[in-house]
Parts: structure tokens; C-alpha cells; sequence
């Protein structure tokens, strides 16, 4: 794929992506149980149309990776194509407090990862879960930090090191809406009405720091002919500063909700979001 132009690796997506939604698969069966959950109030033929859809950007977003990783990274940062709100982060890192950004499984992840760590603000420390195949490590470990970015494990002393390039006044990535693998990582919390375990570690950073947050992703764009991606930043509601975690998790979930309802077809929702449940409600899958 990384012998591809950018628009050739997205029509191959998009084939992948509707080829797989017309199989019987595993991928398509779950991308309708999670929008029936969180768009209820919309018809069956329009959640047919959005699930269709959201196959495509995703098998899009697995062909961009040929280019995504193995580009020299300018040549992938050439292809941002518009930035919206940049001046949101800049003002948090302003402050000089450290800055949590959250970016969602929404657009392309991999090329906002890429775009932190190059944007002027500063150095940027990024979440980062090591796949069990020690190849693919070593060629996801040197995509991700090419731009200069360090990579931080999802583990205890993973943590002390965001908590320290927060402390000094740098950017700290986070993907925030995967379930925790135990629920002493997380708390439940609505997310598009229904209540879901949900990652508390951005709470627990901006408590422990007094950090600002920023929400950001990088949509998928199509501008005069060229494809490339639309670099977004939002600010999330003031109530993910609250002293209660519960308070703060539900505001956390609002500020995706509200990402996603921007481009809700570039949304992972093949993703089983909603596996983890408090105790006696049924689960959906």
C-alpha cells in the first residue's frame, strides 16, 4: 500500500470496505448493534446507510497505514490539508501546566499522533500498546515516534512518565474510549445514553496535574481533488475538571459523543464498545 498515491489506497478501502459489509462478518454484525444503541432515534435504512459507510472509512483508514507508516513523515504531514482550532491548543499549553489531548478512535488516529509532536507546541509523550507480534512492535514503535514523539507503555511506570511531561508543561496523547481491561482502570459511565466502562486515566492525570484537556482527530477529507485529512480541535466541557470521577468520566464521554456526531461515519464502531456492563444489564453482543 505504501507504493500507492493516498487516493489509490483509499479506493481500495472503500472496495474492501464494501465487500465486507455485504459478508456475514464479525465486523459489520457489531457495527449495527452499536448504532442501533447509540442512534436509536434515526430509521433502519439510515443506520444501514451510516454502518455501510463507517465499514468504508474503516478499511480506509487500514489502507491508509501503508502510507501512514512507512512515508517519511512530512510527506504524510504534506497531506494535512486544514487545521481547525489549533489556537485551542496552543492556549492550553500557554499555561504552562501540560496538556492531556484526547483523540478517539475517529478519522485517521495514526496521522494525528504524527501531526502533535509537529504542530509548534511543544513535545508530546503518547499512549502506546505494544501488539503481541514483535514485528509489527518494532514497525508500529518507529511509525508512531518518527516525528519525534515518545512512545509511553500502558503500564504503571508508563503512567509516572506522562504524569512527569505534564508537570513539565508537555503534551501527554491519549486514546480515551477502549474498555479497560479491569475495572480498577476505569468507572462506568453514559456514553450516548447507555452506561459503559470507560478509561479513567485522563481524569486521574488532569486531578493529579491540574493539566488542561483538549479533544483533537484527524478527519478524512477530499479538498480540490487532493485526499489528505482535516486536523480538528474541541474543548471539552468544563466538567471534565470535576473532583468526582464519575463527574468527570461522563464529561469525558460527552466530549466524544460530540466529536463523533461531527463525522460519525469516520467513527470505529466496528468496535465493541459496549462489552463491559455494570452488573445486570444484558450485554449486546
Amino acid at each position: 500500500m505504501s507504493f500507492l498515491s493516498l487516493g489509490a489506497a483509499r479506493h481500495i478501502g472503500t472496495l474492501l470496505g464494501r465487500i465486507a459489509w455485504l459478508m456475514p462478518s464479525r465486523m459489520a454484525a457489531t457495527t449495527r448493534t452499536n448504532l442501533a444503541i447509540c442512534y436509536p432515534e434515526i430509521t433502519e435504512s439510515e443506520r444501514l446507510l451510516l454502518g455501510k459507510s463507517s465499514l468504508i472509512n474503516t478499511f480506509q483508514t487500514l489502507a491508509e497505514c501503508g502510507p501512514v507508516w512507512l512515508w517519511p513523515a512530512q510527506d504524510v504531514l504534506d497531506h494535512v490539508l486544514e487545521v481547525d482550532n489549533l489556537a485551542l491548543l496552543q492556549a492550553a499549553q500557554a499555561e504552562k501546566k501540560g496538556t492531556v489531548v484526547i483523540a478517539p478512535h475517529l478519522g485517521n488516529w495514526e496521522v494525528f499522533g504524527l501531526y502533535l509532536n509537529q504542530c509548534g507546541c511543544g513535545q508530546s509523550s503518547q499512549l502506546y500498546q505494544a501488539p503481541r507480534e514483535a514485528s509489527l512492535d518494532r514497525l508500529l514503535l518507529n511509525a508512531r515516534s518518527r516525528s519525534g514523539a515518545r512512545m509511553v507503555a500502558t503500564d504503571n511506570k508508563g503512567v509516572i512518565r506522562l504524569l512527569k511531561a505534564l508537570k513539565s508543561g508537555e503534551i501527554v496523547g491519549i486514546l480515551p474510549d477502549q474498555v479497560p481491561n479491569v475495572d480498577s482502570s476505569g468507572d462506568y459511565a453514559p456514553f450516548f445514553g447507555k452506561p459503559v466502562l470507560s478509561m479513567s486515566l485522563v481524569s486521574r492525570l488532569i486531578r493529579k496535574t491540574g493539566a488542561r484537556a483538549v479533544l483533537g482527530f484527524a478527519a478524512r477529507v477530499t479538498v480540490g481533488g487532493r485526499h489528505g485529512w482535516k486536523i480538528i480541535f474541541q474543548e471539552p466541557p468544563p466538567e471534565i475538571y470535576a473532583e468526582h470521577i464519575s463527574d468527570s468520566l461522563a464529561a469525558l464521554n460527552r466530549a466524544i459523543e460530540h466529536a463523533i456526531r461531527d463525522c460519525p461515519e469516520q467513527y470505529q464502531w466496528e468496535y465493541k464498545r459496549f462489552r463491559r456492563v455494570p452488573p445486570g444489564n444484558q450485554r449486546p453482543y
